[in-house]
């Protein structure tokens, strides 16, 4: 196990070079003057301007800028944003926010996916799976601004359940409702590959054995079929943990929550680029990391695999 920990924690090395080289040449390469996106309409001194240049390395080579950036993400030294911030204070306010409302969207549509899948997949052609079914095609085709407004005014609003916008220092239950906007659409996928994948175990070599063998029901569809039809929902839900992260823009915006999406939303508009890659570069960090996890669990899951 431990070697192949190792291993693949070398492997991460080219891909999170490969990928901060790839974003900051992006950022590189948007069009417009940063400076002047900091000052708005104001005049830009002389002096002003060649100041912020040699504060922000914007005279120096594209690869002198990036190995810049890269010996700060070693040293914990994320810079300063143009705004006069440290980037790494912003980071801090706003990714506890944005990873408690992910867990909330996860933990939502885990739950209710694998169950719903889970049942549907045991009642395969029936009412409640043809309801479910048609029920997570309508949530695939609404697009998650529009199931945010509808969710924002009926539940928020109209019913005055919870409160329609989140503001500053959100406590858990603040974040359910979007947690629910933001995890709806992964909520479907997870329903229909736990459906899809327990409704093709049912029909495998090793369910038919146990069940001639007199185990069970309860623990034939728990042990046999969820067990291993869990695996490939396992993939999905691990890689989704940084694509909830880095896809809070919107959901986040509507709900004027201080997180990851608002920070790099204001920051790409601004033209922040150390902060707009500083944000991606931990997002990547957070996919790597998740992965890692998720093949782990595999083991875990299915007992034939063995990392030696």
């Amino acid at each position: 196990m431990g070697w192949y920990i190792g291993r693949r924690l070398l492997q991460m090395v080219p891909v999170f070079f490969g990928a901060t080289l790839l974003i900051y040449a992006l950022v590189f390469l948007l069009p417009g003057d940063p400076i002047l996106a900091l000052f708005g309409d104001k005049p830009v001194s002389a002096t002003a301007r060649a100041t912020l240049t040699a504060q922000y390395h914007l005279d120096q080579p594209f690869l002198v800028q990036y190995l810049l950036f890269i010996k700060g993400i070693f040293t914990l030294d994320f810079g300063t944003s143009f705004s006069g911030q440290p980037v790494i204070s912003q980071i801090g306010r706003a990714f506890p926010v944005t990873i408690k409302l992910a867990v909330v969207a996860l933990v939502i549509e885990a739950v209710f996916g694998i169950v719903f899948g889970f049942i549907a997949g045991l009642r395969r052609g029936g009412i409640f799976d043809s309801t479910v079914l048609f029920v997570s095609l309508v949530v695939i085709g609404i697009p998650v601004f529009v199931l945010a407004f509808i969710g924002q005014y009926a539940v928020g609003v109209k019913w005055g359940i919870v409160r329609p916008t989140v503001g500053g220092d959100p406590a858990l239950t603040d974040l359910i409702l979007p947690g629910v906007v933001l995890g709806a659409l992964s909520f479907a996928y997870v329903l229909r590959l736990t459906r899809n994948s327990v409704a093709e175990g049912l029909s495998a070599d090793h369910v038919r054995t146990a069940t001639a063998k007199g185990l069970s029901g309860p623990r034939v569809m728990t042990v046999h079929v969820l067990r291993n039809s869990l695996i490939p929902v396992v993939t999905f839900l691990g890689t989704d943990l940084g694509a909830l992260m880095g896809g809070a823009v919107v959901t986040e915006g509507i709900f004027n929550i201080p997180g990851v999406g608002n920070l790099l939303y204001q920051s790409v508009v601004r033209q922040e680029g150390p902060t707009v890659v500083s944000v991606v570069t931990i997002l990547v960090v957070v996919y790597l990391v998740a992965n890692l996890v998720v093949d782990l669990l595999y083991a875990v899951l299915d007992p034939r695999i063995r990392y030696v």
